[in-house]
């Protein structure tokens, strides 16, 4: 038997997809080891995030009620706690921001080997197989850690766990050193983009280089307002000047699930295909029957998009 210990993420007083997929990953995990799940949350409104949480495959929901945001001397110490309290062999953490700041300490502390972005977890006996990515995904590897270890999980690789549990929720007797706590969050400023997420949209109009020019983003929003839709891109709008960072998709932008990804006048490269395809339904619009996402897309219209935008926006106005 071998247990797990996952940690949930949140900013801002809401919990991040991650949470549910973290579920996921590791209930999995479990079911392979016969071991227990243990969730832990730290900081904000840890009574909501625990009833929230509280999903099928997670036995032990732990809540360490330490301050509303992220604090990496706090989330080192809590997790480190919680890990030797339970004797749980492995740690699955978010690949996100929060994850990426404290994995790497917790790993460090507990003289752990440390596994990040990792899109597949497979136990056997005493080795944890982690799948990770290379060579801007072209080439996926699976190394073999043995023992105990920590990982993060790359979002959009699970789906979200959805069915209530029955877990039992405890709170930590958490012992917070408070000499070592460097750093507090005073607050959050966007840097760019206004308050724009694009990994929380349900639909996303996204676009590439097919839009030829900057004046035919009138369009986009054009049809992106009919659909009450958000607006996201590939890398080479963003180099371009023409939208912001925070609306790029991809393995250097942000990883996106929509209900719906409408990809227009894009190719599909590998980098970009790495932040799109956990979404649930694409839709392609190229004049290129050969371009790569066209072999991942639900829908492909082979057509210009400057005559099949304008169409699209007058049925959905």
């Amino acid at each position: 038997m071998t247990d797990v210990l996952a940690v949930a993420d949140h900013r801002q007083g809401s919990l991040r997809d991650v949470s549910f997929e973290l579920v996921t990953a590791a209930a999995k995990l479990t079911e392979q080891t016969s071991g227990d799940l243990h969730l832990l949350i730290i900081g904000g409104p840890v009574e909501e995030f625990a009833e929230k949480l509280n999903l099928q495959g997670v036995d032990v929901i732990h809540t360490v009620d330490e301050g509303m945001e992220f604090n990496h001397d706090v989330y080192v110490q809590a997790v480190t706690q919680v890990y030797k309290a339970v004797a749980a062999e492995y740690v699955v953490a978010p690949n996100s921001a929060n994850g990426l700041d404290y994995a790497p300490a917790v790993a460090n502390t507990l003289d752990l080997p440390l596994a990040t972005d990792v899109i597949g977890l497979d136990a056997t006996d005493a080795t944890l197989a982690v799948t990770r990515e290379m060579y801007g995904g072209k080439v996926a590897t699976t190394n073999e850690l043995d023992g105990s270890a920590v990982v993060t999980i790359r979002g959009a690789e699970w789906p979200m766990a959805a069915e209530t549990g029955t877990a039992s929720v405890k709170t930590v007797d958490f012992s917070l050193d408070e000499g070592s706590v460097g750093s507090r969050v005073t607050g959050f400023r966007e840097t760019t983009g206004g308050g724009v997420d694009i990994s929380e949209a349900d639909v996303l109009v996204s676009i590439g280089r097919g839009i030829d020019e900057e004046e035919n983003l009138n369009i986009i929003r054009e049809l992106a307002e009919s659909l009450d839709a958000t607006i996201s891109c590939s890398r080479p709008i963003v180099d371009s000047g023409w939208l912001p960072k925070n609306r790029q998709v991809g393995q250097s932008g942000k990883v996106v699930t929509p209900d719906v990804y409408l990809a227009i006048g894009i190719s599909g490269a590998v980098q970009h295909v790495a932040g799109m395809k956990g979404s649930d339904t694409i839709v392609a619009i190229n004049t290129d029957t050969d371009a790569p996402i066209m072999d991942i897309a639900d829908y492909a219209i082979h057509d210009d998009l400057f005559d099949v935008v304008p169409a699209l926006t007058e049925q959905f106005q």
